[in-house]
């Protein structure tokens, strides 16, 4: 299994899914790392705001918040390499990293000749 771990920009809270201007990506986000949980993954997830010292330890963002600046940020490690800045990767990027299947959810079909109760209507 992997270990990916995000580093954050400075956040009111560990996800950022609170106060009155929600980012609109972070709750899907926050849904897609549960998603890598579930398939046995190590996640990690560090906010400048409230862990600095996670950035300041790890040598690879703290290299690169001293050349790029916090425009970095978000940043995605998988196994100690860096594989995404600056934006906020989709389960799909995920799951290619990870190399995991990402399943599709589908919505259900109602059945020919009939409501989404079958023939016999909707109770």
């Amino acid at each position: 299994m992997k270990t990916v771990s995000v580093y954050d920009k400075p956040m009111c809270c560990s996800t950022g899914i609170c106060g009155p201007d929600v980012d609109p990506v972070l709750p899907t986000f926050a849904a897609d790392l549960d998603w890598l949980k579930t398939q046995g993954h190590h996640v990690e997830r560090f906010n400048l705001a409230q862990q600095p010292q996670a950035f300041i330890e790890n040598k690879l963002i703290h290299h690169l918040l001293s050349t790029a600046g916090t425009d970095c940020l978000p940043v995605v490690v998988v196994d100690g390499e860096i594989v995404s800045q600056s934006i906020y990767p989709s389960r799909e990027d995920f799951a290619a990293w990870v190399n995991a299947p990402v399943a599709r959810q589908m919505l259900p079909v109602s059945q020919a000749g009939g409501g989404c109760c079958g023939s016999t209507g909707c109770c």
